[in-house]
C-alpha cells in the first residue's frame, strides 16, 4: 500500500496545476461513455469539478492510513446515494477517470502510474459500494425550514426540522444541503451548528459575500415553511469522550457552527475539562454569535469565550487575526484542539499549534474552502 500511495502523489503532481482541464476532460468523457448519467448532474457543472478533485485528493493523502481510508470511502459512498449513484456507475467513473488522468499527465505518466490507480480506484469503489449497501437511512431527508434570521447583508442563521426519519448525527459533523426549490441537484456541505436533539432540528450558519447558488438561497430566498434536502451526516470533527484533556476551540466567521455544536454537546455531560473558546472575524458586527456564546458562558462554568477583531479598532476585546491570539493565550500543547473557519485561517492556526507542539492526533479541523 506504501508503495501505490507513493505513485499516486507522484503521478497526481503531473495534473494537479491543470484542475479545470482534468474536470472538464473527466466530465465530457463521463457524458459520452454514459449519456445517461448527466441527469444526474445539475444544469449548471460551475464547481462540480471542484468536489469532484476534492474528494480524490482526500483518497490519496489517506490511502496509507488504512482506517482513515475506508472510513472516509464508506461515508462517499454512503453520501453519493443522494445523487442515485449504482453499482455499476463506478465502473464508468473509473474509464472516464482513468482516461482524463492519462491525458493531461501527457508524456509523464507512465505504466506503473496506471496500475497503481486501477488499483486504488478499485479499492475506492469497492468500499464506496458497501458503505453505500450497508447504509438503512433514506437517500436523503426532507427538512422543512422552521427559522431564518439575517445578520448583516451576506449571513443567516437558519434552523430546519428533517421530516418522516430521523436523522442521526453527531456535534462537529456537516451535512450536505440542496435547496431544490431554486437549485435541484446543486449540493453544497454546511456544519451542523447544535447538538443532536430529540426533535429532529438542525441549525445552519451560512455565508454568502458572492454569488454563490446554494448559500445565496439559504441567505436572501429561503423562508419558514420552504423545504430542503439533506444527506448523511459525514465529518470527524466530533468529541472524544474518552479523553481527559482541556480544549481549545477556534472558529473564524460561520466556522462557529461546529464549535457551537460540540460546546452544547459539552453542555450535556461535561464537569471536568476546561474548554476555551477564540471566536474571530474581521469586524464586530460580524461576530454574530458572540451573545449566545456568553450565555453559554454564564451557564457553565468551565466555558470561556475570547472574541477578536483583526479590522475593527473600536472593537472592545482583543485585537488581530484569530490565530494570532490563540498564539498569544498559549501554549496549548495539552489540549485537544478543534479548529474552523476559512482555509487561510485554518492553514495560520494550524502552524501556531504545530509550533506548540501540539501532537497531531490531538488536532481536528474544518475549513470552509481550499485548504
Amino acid at each position: 500500500m506504501e508503495n501505490i500511495a507513493r505513485l499516486l502523489k507522484e503521478s497526481w503532481a503531473l495534473v494537479e496545476g491543470d484542475r479545470a482541464r482534468l474536470g472538464d476532460h473527466f466530465y465530457a468523457r463521463l457524458f459520452l461513455l454514459d449519456p445517461a448519467l448527466r441527469q444526474l448532474f445539475p444544469v449548471q457543472m460551475a464547481g462540480q469539478s471542484d468536489r469532484l478533485l476534492e474528494a480524490i485528493i482526500t483518497a490519496i493523502h489517506t490511502v496509507d492510513d488504512p482506517e482513515s481510508f475506508d472510513e472516509f470511502l464508506r461515508s462517499l459512498g454512503r453520501d453519493h446515494r443522494k445523487y442515485h449513484v449504482a453499482d455499476q456507475h463506478y465502473a464508468t467513473v473509473g474509464v472516464a477517470l482513468l482516461d482524463a488522468l492519462r491525458s493531461i499527465a501527457g508524456d509523464g505518466w507512465n505504466l506503473e502510474y496506471d496500475l497503481a490507480w486501477r488499483d486504488a480506484y478499485a479499492a475506492i469503489s469497492v468500499k464506496m459500494a458497501a458503505g453505500a449497501a450497508d447504509d438503512d437511512n433514506p437517500p436523503f431527508w426532507h427538512a422543512e425550514v422552521l427559522t431564518h434570521e439575517r445578520y448583516g447583508p451576506d449571513t443567516a442563521v437558519l434552523t430546519c426540522r428533517a421530516l418522516q426519519h430521523p436523522l442521526r448525527w453527531r456535534a462537529g459533523q456537516y451535512v450536505s444541503l440542496e435547496v431544490p426549490r431554486y437549485h435541484p441537484r446543486v449540493w453544497r456541505n454546511y456544519s451542523v451548528a447544535n447538538a443532536p436533539n430529540d426533535d429532529n432540528v438542525l441549525e445552519f450558519h451560512v455565508r454568502t459575500p458572492g454569488a454563490g447558488w446554494v448559500s445565496g438561497a439559504l441567505v436572501r430566498r429561503v423562508k419558514p415553511g420552504h423545504l430542503l434536502r439533506l444527506a448523511a451526516p459525514m465529518g470527524s470533527m466530533t468529541l472524544d469522550r474518552a479523553s481527559e484533556r482541556d480544549i481549545l476551540c477556534v472558529a473564524g466567521g460561520v466556522g462557529l457552527a461546529p464549535i457551537k455544536a460540540l460546546v452544547e454537546e459539552l453542555a450535556s455531560y461535561n464537569r471536568t475539562r476546561w474548554v476555551h473558546v477564540f471566536y474571530g472575524a474581521r469586524q464586530a458586527a460580524d461576530l454574530y454569535g458572540l451573545a449566545g456564546l456568553q450565555e453559554l458562558v454564564a451557564a457553565h462554568p468551565w466555558l470561556s469565550v475570547t472574541a477578536a477583531c483583526s479590522d475593527d479598532p473600536d472593537f472592545d476585546g482583543e485585537q488581530g487575526d484569530i490565530s494570532d491570539v490563540v498564539a498569544r493565550y498559549g501554549p496549548w500543547t495539552t489540549h485537544d484542539c478543534y479548529v474552523s473557519g476559512s482555509g487561510r485561517m485554518v492553514r495560520s492556526t494550524l502552524r501556531v499549534l504545530a509550533s506548540d507542539e501540539v501532537p497531531p492526533p490531538q488536532i481536528r479541523y474544518d475549513t470552509f474552502g481550499d485548504l
